[in-house]
This record gives structure tokens, C-alpha cells and sequence, in this order.
């Protein structure tokens, strides 16, 4: 999709957020003890710490990014 919008001037980025305390996440908080220990920082995200990446890509400071996926996650994928 970045590709071929890209002759458009239209960039496609994507973020795959980990484990953030939202709503969606409220009803399972008694798996958060399982959760933290497998999270290098120790502790689930808060909506708060995605905001400055979403104006990031909503700016035109990532005007040469196009075709990436940002992983936000606490370094819970991290190898």
C-alpha cells in the first residue's frame, strides 16, 4: 500500500502498540501480574505515551517515512 500511494504523496505507517492501559484492557487486570515480568520495563503503557508518535506521523517531520511499522511495546517483542 505504501508503494502505491506513494506517487500521491500519501505516506502509510503503521504502530503496534503492546500492552496499554486503556479500556480495552480493563476487564483482564488480573492477567497484569503475568504481563509486567515479560515487559522489560517493567509495566504496562499508558495512552499518554503513543501521543507523541501519533503527532509525529501526523507531521510533516516523518515526510520521508512511508511503509513502517513503529513496535511501542516497552520491549516486550525485543529478542
Amino acid at each position: 500500500m505504501a508503494v502505491e500511494l506513494a506517487p500521491h504523496k500519501i505516506r502509510v505507517n503503521s504502530v503496534s502498540p503492546g500492552y496499554i492501559l486503556t479500556e480495552l484492557v480493563e476487564p483482564y487486570t488480573e492477567y497484569q501480574p503475568l504481563w509486567e515480568p515479560k515487559i522489560p520495563l517493567g509495566r504496562l503503557g499508558r495512552p499518554e505515551e503513543l501521543a507523541g508518535l501519533y503527532l509525529y506521523l501526523a507531521s510533516e517531520a516523518s515526510s520521508y517515512m512511508t511503509g513502517s511499522d513503529i513496535v511501542i511495546d516497552g520491549g516486550y517483542t525485543c529478542p
